[in-house]
């Protein structure tokens, strides 16, 4: 199979959908592997290293949509890319449809085989394509927050960890999942004190037996969150329904009840965010503020990291990536329900439930769609 990787050319994006050893990896299977020109040139991944890996450089993305029978990206594809998409071909990337039914128009008429990273699934019944990006937007929340609550970013003025004599901040996190823990963790590192919000009573036992009285578990309700809001200087939204729009936590006259120049950090904002107030931002302009509560909705965290973000994708993408070009998509999906459930679009039918359901698209089981 020939494989091919452009360059992203989302707003600030540096990652790249395969490094240097990945494409090797590919390639020793006996697959071929294209690289856009400095693909990976901002993060350090030069082309000599993807030669010496044994890729083919080539000069622009047109010819890579042109020839190329596997795109692997990272973000979802721009509509310029959109329009190089054609049917039979196979886009392995990050998609994010539900939030986004222009996207989903395109894809749909471009007749390609689209797999979601978000929508892939394992045993245990998590999302292993998206736990690495999880892990670092979780942690990269809580250092994001703590420089939003500084006085010069519009913030309290509040230090995460306070100092002798002096409280830490009240940081409350919605959600006790991938992200969840992780910004947990790396509040609790700071010395802030951390309160975690879950529907889960078995996810609260588990970080309850993790980190007993170091965090405080709370099952979450509308009126659980209302409650601590007056107290809160910084909300980590990390609340995901796979592959559908978020669900909205707080409410915009919600924010009255909050301090002036305290600090929402929404981490869900790819799924179109879990606060009313939430609209995408970039890592230019990451901060707005509303109603003097500091908003950080920043589309593409991990794409604030780039390289470790790029090596930890690598990592989880890669396995299934060798068993879509060594068995071709269509086996490859049938014999593996994990990765069957990352088919969102296929020959112009929506293949995702709750992506049909959120933008109004006849529904069509991926095995379904796979055999006509």
């Amino acid at each position: 199979m020939l494989i091919g990787v452009p360059k992203e050319i989302k707003n600030h994006e540096y990652r790249i959908g395969l490094t240097p050893s990945g494409a090797r990896e590919l390639i020793s299977h006996g697959h071929k592997v294209m690289v856009q020109n400095d693909g990976g040139k901002s993060i350090g991944l030069t082309n000599e290293m993807y030669q010496k890996a044994g890729a083919e450089i080539v000069a622009t993305a047109e010819e890579i949509f042109a020839r190329a029978d596997m795109i692997i990206k990272v973000k979802e594809p721009q509509p310029n890319e959109c329009k190089m998409l054609r049917p039979g071909q196979l886009l392995y990337t990050y998609l994010h449809l539900a939030p986004d039914p222009e996207q989903t128009k395109a894809l749909v008429a471009s007749g390609c085989t689209a797999i979601a990273y978000e929508t892939v699934t394992d045993r245990k019944g998590g999302l292993p394509l998206l736990a690495p990006m999880s892990e670092v937007a979780g942690r990269m929340s809580i250092q994001a927050g703590a420089h939003a609550l500084e006085k010069a970013q519009g913030g309290s003025g509040v230090l995460l960890g306070g100092v002798p004599g002096v409280k830490p901040a009240e940081v409350l996190v919605i959600g006790g999942g991938v992200v969840g823990i992780n910004a947990a963790r790396m509040a609790m590192g700071m010395n802030a004190h951390v309160t975690i919000l879950d529907r889960s009573l078995d996810r609260l036992k588990y970080l309850d037996e993790l980190y007993g009285s170091q965090l405080t578990t709370i099952y979450s309700t509308h009126d659980a969150i209302e409650e601590r809001l007056a107290d809160t200087d910084l909300v980590i939204g990390a609340v995901l329904i796979p592959g559908a729009a978020a669900p909205k936590l707080i409410a915009r006259s919600q924010l009255l009840l909050m301090r002036p120049g305290s600090v929402l950090v929404d981490v869900a904002i790819d799924q179109g965010g879990c606060f009313e107030t939430s609209k995408a931002t970039t890592h230019q302009n990451p901060t707005y503020e509303v109603d003097g509560v500091i908003h950080y909705c920043v589309a593409n965290m991990p794409g604030g990291v780039a390289r470790t973000s790029t090596f930890a994708l690598t990592n989880a993408t890669l396995p299934f990536a060798v068993q879509l070009a060594n068995k071709g998509p269509k086996k490859a999906m049938l014999d593996d329900e994990h990765l069957l459930h990352g088919l969102n679009v296929h020959a112009g039918k929506v293949t995702y439930e709750a992506v049909a359901q959120d933008l109004g698209y006849s529904y069509v089981p991926a095995r379904d769609a796979l055999s006509q």
